[in-house]
């Protein structure tokens, strides 16, 4: 039982996160603890696997939303076991290229216009006479073209 019964604090310290994280993730619906007899949370042991995919996702720009969403299509909403990551990386992956994608077109399009149309540069090439692209929003809409 003692390995289904982690303290907060043991679980934050393996995890390398402050306990006020542990709670923030559960009041996101990220983790489930319960409460012992004493009123304290406990943890079962495969928290710790959801914690490293939830930082792991952190550090590849995942919000919290997609995880939990991630977490929710899993069976029972379980851990999710070494294929469910092969999945879930794989799914990730495709939206951080088209990120990458994204950032790669917009460092090139820096030195040569803004995107908006406002002709204020010297360089700017007139692609919005007569304010054609305000049909298509607000902003730098051209640098947003796939």
């Amino acid at each position: 039982m003692e390995q289904a019964a982690w303290s907060v604090g043991r679980v934050a310290k393996r995890c390398g996160i402050k306990v006020s994280t542990l709670h923030f993730y559960e009041e996101k619906g990220l983790i489930r603890s319960w409460r012992n007899a004493g009123n304290q949370r406990r943890y079962k042991r495969d928290v710790l696997r959801r914690i490293s995919v939830i930082k792991a996702a952190q550090k590849m720009g995942i919000s919290l939303a997609e995880i939990k969403n991630a977490f929710a299509a899993l069976p029972d909403s379980r851990t999710p076991t070494t294929e469910d990551w092969q999945l879930l990386s794989a799914r990730w992956r495709d939206d951080i290229n088209a990120r990458i994608a994204y950032l790669e077109r917009l460092r090139d399009s820096l030195t040569s216009c803004i995107g908006c149309g406002c002709l204020s540069m010297e360089k700017c090439p007139i692609y919005n006479e007569d304010d054609k692209l305000a049909v298509k929003g607000t902003g730098p809409v051209i640098l947003d073209r796939t």
